[in-house]
Formats: C-alpha cells, structure tokens, sequence
C-alpha cells in the first residue's frame, strides 16, 4: 500500500465530468511481423497480461480515507481482471480514418471507472479504408489516468506493455504468484490521517516559507530584469470558453528529418519549431472564422521537473510555463524567431519561479476540502472570469527510436492524447519514433466543430515554414559564379550608366555637335545593351518568400507505412 504524492493526489481531486483526467494513445500495427504473419485477440490479451503482473501500478485501484480528510492510497487489487480493462471492438464500414478519429475520441471522452485500477485498452479493427495501414492492420487504443503517469513517463510506460522484438522468449508456464494488498479498516486509516495531516502541515509551512522565499528572489530578479516577466494576458479565444463533455480528435504527420532541417535553419531548438507550427495553424484557423486577435496568442508548455529537481517516488513530476506564439507575424521565419525567444524567455522565468508547481495546489489540501471547490469552479465556469488567455497546450514527448512490438506485431504509428482542462478546450500533443512526427489535436467539440480543417491549417502552417526555410537555405548557398555574375552585371550597369551620364553633359557644352550625332552616342550604342542587363540582373534575384507562402497549398499527408 503506497499514498498517492501532491502532484498525484492533484489529478485525483481535479477530476470532473467535463473534464476528465486521463491522458491517451493511439498505436497502429502491422501484424506481418508477428509469428505467423498475424494477430489473436487473445495473443494480445496475454501479452498485456504477462507484462502487466511485472508492475503492480496497473494492478491498483485507489482507497479512499474515510470523510475524505487525507491523500488516498494505491493498494493492489485482489479482484483484478485484465478482461476488464481490455476491450475487442471493430469500425463499422468503411473502416476509414474519419470513422477511427470518432472512435478514439468518444472512447478518449468517457470518465475512467475510479473504483478500479484506472487505465482501458481497446483492441480496434476493421481499419480497411485507411490508405497506407498494413494488411489486416489494427490499432489499439489505451488511457491511463494522469495521476499513474505524466507526459515524460509516458514514453517509460509505453516500454512496460510493449516487447524490443516481435518473438521473444517464452514465459514459462506454471502458476503465477501475485500479491495482494489487504484494505485497512476505517480505524487504522483515520488514525493514519490524523499522524499525516500533522506532517503535512509542518510540511505546507516550510514550503510556504520557502515559497515566499523564492516569490521574493523572482520579484528583484524581475525589478533587475534579469527574470522575464510572462505573458498571462494574452487574448482569449474560442478555445478558452467552458469546456464541455464531448471530445474531438485528429492528427498530422511530419518527416522529422524535416523538422530537424527547420531547427538546423533557424538555429533554434525542436519545440520551437513546433510551436512555430501550431501558431501558424491558429493563425490559419482562427482567420478562417473571423477570430484572429491583433495581439499574440500564448500556450501553457508542461516541464518535466525530473531534470530539475531530481527524482521523487511521485508519478508525477511536472510544471509549465508560458510561451507567446506571435500569431500576430505572417512572415514564418520571422514567426519561428519570436518563437525561439519567448521559450528561451520562459525557460529563464520556469527556472527561477516557485509558480512553475502551481498544479500542486489542488493536491496540497485534503480532498474534502479541494474536490467541492473544484467542482464549482467547473460548475459555475468561472473560467469566463479569469484574466488567463491560455489558447492550448503543447506537450512534446520524445518516443523511442527502436520499433515496439505487441504481441508480435510492429507499432508503426503512434498518436497521443493529452487531457482539456476547464478554461482550455485545445491540446496539441507530438511524438517521435522511428523518422516521424505526430502530431495530434484533441478539442473540445463545440469550441472546434470541424477538427479537419483544422488539421489542413496545421499541415498548410509547416508547409509554408519549411518552404521559407529552403527559399532561404537556397539565397544562402547561392553560387559564387552566379553572384560574381550579377556583381558583374551591377557593376557594368553603373559604369555605363556614367559614361552615358558624361557623354551627355558634354553633348549640352559642346555647341559645335549636330543633334544627331548627339542622339547616336547617347542611344543607339548604349542604351539598348543597358536594358537588356537590367533584366538579366533583375531575373537573377529570387522571388521573395512572402509571395511564394501565398501560393503555397496544402501539405499532401504522409500515410502510414509497412
């Protein structure tokens, strides 16, 4: 029996009808490679079965204190079924991607049953109209609740229920011992309370002196400019009205060679470069519909405090900042260098600012307390009151970059989902493996109707900024020949240009010089090959990459692949 830390307790306590706290993925499989050349049901039931009795966590359920008046526990659950957990369902005809994206986001709106361990897979097939989905191919869709894992342990738990190898060695098999957690009773359980909410209150004053402490420190940091200030009234748009129950989702993909390209260009890092391209897709969307604010809009990043303050027994181990995404620039490049400072600004004030743990607020106090304000604060939207323009949140995860195999069949594609909160209706979450870039968008679905369209302007955005960037590689590494050449061209223009300008004024003093030979050394010798180096010089200077992004369209998806 273990008690759920701060941060843990927090997603507990902030869990809502409309706003659920479950985090998702989505991974399709190739079953070519399994033993056999495809897939049981059943062959992935024992997988997950045989990985799951090596970690206790996915075998947990929460028990909760009497009154609710401290942290609950995770205790092992004797009565755990895996059936229970993992789902066997099919897409209706034709089985396209529009069908799969409904699916996964009715399936990703429902709340997690919190009386039993609190995670679900679907095993889902039929996905027979996909372009580019393997043969007999199949998804599975999984959600674990935040307080089991954060987006940095997301990829850690991704390693727990897949194999490194499509065939691996054979469990042996016999009876498999589990231990299980005996319940305390209700007198052991208030008494454990009343021990902890004395150290618990010992604790919240050192922190609260020591947050005070560092408030003080951020504030002469700021007065002396050396802290940033962050931007938190940025403009709210229809992503910042109360969220609702129902869900939305979709997905874009991008060659991260790609993606490397645009950060080697711009000398700029990774998550700039995806911000820079959700910004673009805000910008596209929200101009759409006649919504584009003439001031930037800002994004909440999440931190993984693990690199920060080392590690700690929580499942949870992070905080967020603020970035402005600069919607209000149409020039790409020049987007994606606002981009680069902002973060590096956030970054400064994230490493210096108590605030960054702000989450952990909802899990300092004791449930009883925390749950009812939470429930109001959704019930009665007073999200509608807050100065907070938060548009979305961006969450990059970095997946592994060897292939995953489950039950014998490769994961070829993998999409994430993060969770809404109630003043934000918008979350962007990427991943890489293996070569590519996803990106997947999960909405509320009446503050985003039409998430397609809303893909096309994310995919339109990174087209522009990668056209931008070659358009700009390509001056840079401009032949010497060819810029000799124009120099050339200039420099023989100007040289004529004088000599012409000479001929002229002695042609005026000159009084003895007949009109017509004045008008043959200043016409027909000169100004002729003049013109025709003026345009060779003019058609030598490449087109500028404003005028090239609005002849831009779309970007042709990338399809999923053996």
């Amino acid at each position: 029996m273990k008690q759920l830390g701060i941060l843990d307790t927090a997603f507990i306590n902030l869990e809502h009808p409309n706003t659920p706290q479950h985090v998702g993925g989505l991974g399709i499989y190739d079953p070519s490679t399994a033993p056999g050349g495809f897939v049981r049901f059943k062959g992935v039931i024992a997988n997950f079965e045989r990985r799951l009795l090596k970690h206790t966590i996915f075998r947990s359920r929460l028990l909760r204190v009497p009154g609710n008046v401290d942290r609950p526990y995770w205790v092992e659950d004797a009565n755990f079924d895996v059936e229970f957990h993992i789902r066997h369902i099919a897409l209706p005809q034709p089985g396209d991607w529009r069908q799969l994206c409904i699916l996964v986001a009715r399936l990703h709106a429902r709340p997690l049953d919190m009386n039993r361990p609190l995670w679900e897979a679907y095993i889902i097939e039929g996905l027979d109209n996909i372009p580019g989905v393997p043969k007999g191919g199949f998804a599975i869709y999984t959600k674990m609740h935040h307080s089991l894992v954060d987006g940095a342990g997301g990829s850690s738990i991704m390693s727990v229920i897949h194999d490194l190898e499509p065939d691996p060695a054979a469990v042996p098999q016999g009876q498999q011992v589990v231990n299980v957690d005996v319940s305390p009773g209700a007198m052991y359980l208030t008494a454990s309370s009343a021990v902890n909410n004395v150290k618990n209150s010992v604790k919240m004053l050192a922190g609260g002196v020591g947050v005070l402490r560092d408030l003080g420190k951020m504030a002469v940091g700021m007065a002396q400019k050396r802290i940033p200030i962050p931007s938190i009234t940025s403009p709210k748009t229809r992503f910042n009205t109360p969220v609702g129950p129902y869900r939305v989702f979709e997905a874009a993909e991008f060659p991260l060679q790609d993606i490397k390209f645009l950060k080697d260009v711009a000398n700029v890092k990774i998550n700039d470069v995806v911000l820079c391209i959700v910004a673009g897709g805000l910008r596209h969307y929200l101009k759409h519909h006649n919504e584009l604010p003439d001031e930037s809009l800002s994004v909440s990043i999440p931190l993984d405090m693990r690199t920060r303050r080392g590690m700690t027994d929580e499942n949870n181990q992070v905080g967020s900042v603020f970035v402005e995404l600069h919607t209000n620039v149409a020039d790409p490049l020049e987007r994606l260098k606002g981009v680069y400072a902002s973060s590096q600004e956030a970054k400064v004030f994230g490493e210096n600012s108590p605030l960054v743990d702000v989450l952990k607020l909802a899990g300092v106090l004791s449930p009883a307390l925390t749950k009812p304000l939470v429930n109001s604060y959704s019930n009665n939207k007073w999200t509608r009151h807050l100065p907070l323009g938060i548009s979305s949140v961006v969450s990059n995860v970095a997946g592994p970059t060897f292939p995953l195999y489950s039950a014998g069949a490769q994961m070829v594609r993998y999409y994430g989902l993060g969770l809404l909160t109630p003043g934000v209706g918008l979350f962007h979450l990427i991943f890489s493996s293996n070569g590519i870039m996803t990106m997947s968008i999960l909405g509320d679905r009446d503050a985003m109707p039409d998430p397609a369209f809303y893909r096309e302007c994310i995919e339109k955005s990174f087209t522009e900024l990668l056209s931008a960037a070659k358009s700009s590689q390509s001056e840079k590494k401009q032949p010497a020949v060819a810029k000799k050449a124009v120099k050339s061209a200039a420099s023989s223009v100007t040289k004529t240009s004088s000599r012409v300008q000479g001929a002229s004024a002695a042609s005026t003093t000159k009084k003895t010089a007949t009109k017509r030979s004045a008008k043959s050394s200043l016409t027909t010798p000169v100004k002729k090959p003049i013109v025709k180096k003026a345009k060779s010089a003019a058609a030598a200077k490449p087109a500028s990459s404003k005028a090239r992004n609005e002849d831009e369209g779309n970007v042709v998806p990338i399809k999923l692949s053996n």
